[in-house]
């Protein structure tokens, strides 16, 4: 499950849909508006494999990888957010739950920077062509 913090704009929200990418987004579909941080972690581990993605520098973090979830963290402008989501789901690293989840992930402009559960390294990877 594509779960959307609240701070993705409601235009890229409609993008993924366009691209028939499922998501659902805090404040609407799941939890109530406002939600606090603190609040959301213990929201993903109720939910089946959800990657997670934000604008919220917050969440990455090492120490917030978990074997039940994946955060995103988009490091882009706010009108950049779909694309962005896009290429790192059709990315050969990522495109499937079982690829993503445990991961704390970065993603730019150019590329994606990630730590994995069970590993100290931040990996660098580039987008590829």
């Amino acid at each position: 499950m594509n779960v959307l913090d609240e701070n993705i704009i409601h235009s890229q929200k409609e993008n993924l849909r366009q691209w028939r990418i499922p998501c659902r987004q805090m404040g609407e579909e799941l939890s109530r508006s406002g939600v606090q941080d603190s609040e959301v972690i213990p929201l993903l581990m109720r939910l089946k494999a959800p990657t997670f993605f934000t604008r919220d520098l917050d969440y990455f973090q090492p120490q917030l990888r978990h074997s039940r979830y994946c955060l995103v963290w988009l490091n882009i402008r706010p009108d950049e957010a779909a694309f962005y989501m896009r290429q790192f789901l059709r990315h050969p690293g990522f495109r499937t739950h079982e690829q993503r989840l445990g991961r704390v992930v970065r993603v730019h402009a150019k590329g994606l920077e990630f730590w994995q559960l069970g590993d100290a390294k931040l990996y660098r990877v580039e987008w590829l062509a």
